[in-house]
């Protein structure tokens, strides 16, 4: 019948209403709640992967000076290293006479030590990854990579913050569950506009910080922007350091697998 409609009660009406309102907006709430956190999460994981393939591409050849000072002695080291993703990277020591040819190589998750003075292999096992590297500031595991961290680490945005007027990211890492790291939690800064590293702390499994790495001196490496200076600041002396600058670097360089063997440590120039 046209021109007749039917009218529920007003109050019936608002009344019910307001009860599933209420309920949906409790669900999406709750669904809100669930579905931020993991898009947070992976908004920093993506930050942070996105930074370390800048600085490391599909490959790299790098030189490298290594100065470690300390209040009453200072000693310089240059270095060559070749990488391949994740998994492969090599290390050979070019300077000074005494520890030219000792050579490191990382293949997945085993670390070797090629040193000429004995003409052995050693192949470090995990407790040394915490260990400084040959005197440095630097531990093994920084040096040469064993752990990963976009893989190896949990993230999330922690606030923003600025240095030398770059605004940044602050990232926290927190290790995964079972994952072989050496930290107890790491926290980045990650620049906003360009994906530079531009400062990391480093703290313990009873969260004290160790060490702070600072990344200066922003410049052309490779046809990549790049900080070319990093200083490793141990929190408990401060009256010493070790700076790492890069004095030459490529990425995408072609380099076969076979490249990074137990067998080419001794082999190379």
């Amino acid at each position: 019948m046209t021109g007749v409609k039917t009218v529920l009660p007003a109050g019936n009406l608002t009344s019910k209403w307001r009860i599933i309102i209420m309920k949906m907006a409790g669900i999406l709430f709750c669904l809100a709640g669930f579905i931020a956190v993991p898009l947070f999460s992976q908004d920093a994981r993506e930050i942070v992967k996105k930074a370390d393939e800048h600085e490391r591409g599909a490959t790299s050849v790098a030189t490298l000076t290594i100065q470690t000072i300390r209040p009453n002695w200072s000693r310089e080291m240059t270095v060559k290293s070749w990488t391949k993703g994740n998994d492969l990277v090599m290390i050979q020591v070019t300077s000074p006479a005494k520890d030219k040819g000792i050579v490191y190589l990382k293949r997945k998750r085993e670390v070797w030590n090629w040193i000429p003075a004995i003409e052995r292999s050693i192949k470090l096992p995990p407790s040394m990854m915490s260990q400084n590297w040959m005197g440095t500031d630097f531990t093994n595991d920084d040096l040469v990579q064993e752990a990963s961290i976009v893989t190896d680490y949990d993230h999330s945005i922690a606030g923003d913050s600025t240095i030398d007027g770059r605004n940044c990211y602050k990232i926290r890492l927190q290790p995964r569950q079972g994952a072989p790291v050496v930290w107890g939690r790491i926290f980045l800064w990650i620049d906003k506009k360009d994906p530079l590293m531009l400062r990391a702390e480093y703290f313990d499994e009873e969260n004290i910080l160790i060490n702070t790495l600072v990344a200066s001196d922003i410049k052309m490496l490779g046809g990549r922007l790049l900080p070319s200076r990093m200083e490793m600041l141990p929190a408990d002396k401060k009256t010493q350091k070790t700076v790492l600058i890069y004095t030459a670097l490529e990425f995408d360089k072609p380099l076969d697998d076979n490249f990074f063997t137990i067998q080419n440590m001794s082999r190379l120039q």
